[in-house]
């Protein structure tokens, strides 16, 4: 198995353009530089677990086989590795040791992607935007594509940060499908089903093109990571929005909050009102008890009806 890094070489000015402003292209390059770092760390890792998990299941059919058979076996994993890793790098960018090297070619990104498919003979291929990816994630990417025709893992800006084909000749898909689009991932894997294949999905990521995705990724990574400690250095954070401005009024001590005005007539002495005593009800003359006596009805006794 194959897994592939779609890489640029980290040059000012040429890698993680969209980080400037706020970040200057050196900036931007040390960061472009620390994801392709940790990308590697975790393909690595990756393809050491894989190796690892071939050669406990090797030795467990050692009492089942001949020694001639058991060197034939050998033989033939030493020659085809359990997961060959390959740089498939824009630039002079050497290969880390232990991977192999091959140059990107074509006019566009979606005529890379697929040349870097045929170039190879296929596999997992993944980018350098990704820096929180890590080993056991690209191990169940491996082990979907065992199963599968092909795996997708979508990216949510839209993109795809994974892709895997067990056929590299599926990849000619690419070349007509406009990358960098809100809606690429959804056209690469309607094109692939078009083409009738079983296509696994992977978990959705979000990958690293403004200074916000780099904060946001970073809060993902180990803080001892390169990309994590590359972002501290290299990227200021977000401004934080202010607080809406509160009127002055709003300020001001209750203690000294003007009073609301109270009527004119609500401050008349008591004295001036006109005594119970000699009020006139229109009834008639007020009782003894200072209470008006009740006239009665016209038409008769109250309660009784004319």
């Amino acid at each position: 198995m194959n897994v592939l890094l779609m890489a640029k070489t980290p040059v000012p000015g040429r890698v993680k353009t969209r980080l400037c402003p706020p970040c200057t292209p050196g900036q931007a390059a040390a960061v472009a530089a620390a994801a392709l770092a940790d990308t590697v760390d975790a393909v690595t890792a990756a393809a050491a677990a894989l190796a690892d998990t071939v050669t406990a299941a090797l030795a467990d059919t050692v009492d089942a086989v001949t020694a001639a058979d058991l060197a034939d076996t050998v033989d033939a994993v030493t020659a085809a590795p359990v997961c060959r890793r390959v740089l498939v790098v824009d630039g002079d960018l050497a290969a880390p040791a232990g991977w192999d090297r091959v140059a990107q070619r074509g006019a566009g990104l979606g005529a890379r992607l697929a040349n870097a498919f045929s170039d190879t003979g296929g596999g997992l291929l993944v980018g350098m935007d990704t820096p929180q990816l890590r080993a056991p994630l690209l191990r169940r990417a491996v082990a979907l594509l065992d199963r599968a025709d092909a795996v997708l893992g979508p990216a949510e800006d839209g993109g795809w940060w994974a892709l895997g084909l067990r056929d590299p000749a599926h990849a000619e898909v690419l070349r007509d499908i406009a990358t960098s689009t809100p809606t690429t991932g959804r056209e690469t894997l309607d094109a692939l089903r078009r083409r009738g294949l079983r296509v696994a999905t992977l978990p959705r990521l979000r990958d690293v093109d403004t200074a916000a995705d780099a904060h946001a990724v970073a809060a993902l990574c180990d803080p001892a990571s390169r990309f994590a400690v590359a972002v501290a250095a290299h990227v200021p954070a977000p401004a934080t929005a202010r607080p809406p401005a509160v009127p002055l009024s709003a300020h001001v001590p209750a203690a000294i909050a003007r009073p609301p005005a109270v009527p004119a007539s609500a401050h008349v002495p008591a004295s001036a009102h006109v005594p119970a005593a000699s009020a006139q009800t229109p009834e008639g003359p007020a009782s003894a008890h200072g209470s008006a006596q009740a006239a009665e009805p016209a038409h008769g006794p109250a309660g009784v009806a004319a």
